[in-house]
């Protein structure tokens, strides 16, 4: 090898940007097409309710916004997460998930399953040790979430949307399909 074949090496120098944090960026509903609101809860729980988790030493509602701030910082691009209800004497919680574009019927559950199992899991799994609150079962799967959704009407009506008001939304479980 020719010992001064990167000798200019210098003019190609591109210092890395840190990463673009957006600190207090406000949520605004105008920019997002669609809302959906998902009701998660621990597949496998070893809880009967949040309360429970302290037992683990971990501390839910910290948990979930941490996850939530770093999820929102990572994709505003795309989508946008929000806790709506935390209750340390339930066993799941509720947040809402606003996206850029709409998801075509036949692709929303792909598209939340994606969100949840790929982008939600592994941060809450290992990051904040939720692998903890789960039994044998959970963890021979992989699988920590067990999350149903339904879309939210764009213009806050009362509910009902093109599924009815009768329309009760399926537990899906979310895992590694």
């Amino acid at each position: 090898m020719i010992e001064n074949f990167f000798a200019d090496y210098k003019k190609f120098i591109v210092e890395p940007e840190d990463e673009k944090r957006v600190v207090n960026e406000v949520f605004d509903p105008k920019n997002y097409e669609a809302y959906y609101i998902l009701t998660l809860s621990i597949f496998n729980s070893r809880l009967s309710t949040w309360k429970d988790a302290s037992k683990f030493e971990i501390d839910v509602e910290n948990s979930i916004k941490t996850v939530l701030l770093d999820f929102n910082q990572k994709q505003r691009e795309k989508y946008h997460l929000q806790l709506l209800e935390l209750d340390k004497f339930k066993n799941y919680f509720i947040l809402a998930l606003s996206s850029k574009t709409k998801f075509n019927p036949e692709e929303e559950n792909d598209r939340i399953s994606l969100i949840v199992n790929k982008i939600l899991t592994n941060p809450f799994y290992v990051g904040q040790n939720w692998f903890n609150l789960i039994g044998e079962k959970g963890r021979v799967e992989r699988k920590l979430f067990c999350y149903s959704f339904k879309e939210y009407p764009r213009d806050g009506s009362n509910g009902l949307n093109k599924i009815g008001s009768d329309h009760k939304p399926s537990l899906l479980r979310v895992g590694n399909s």
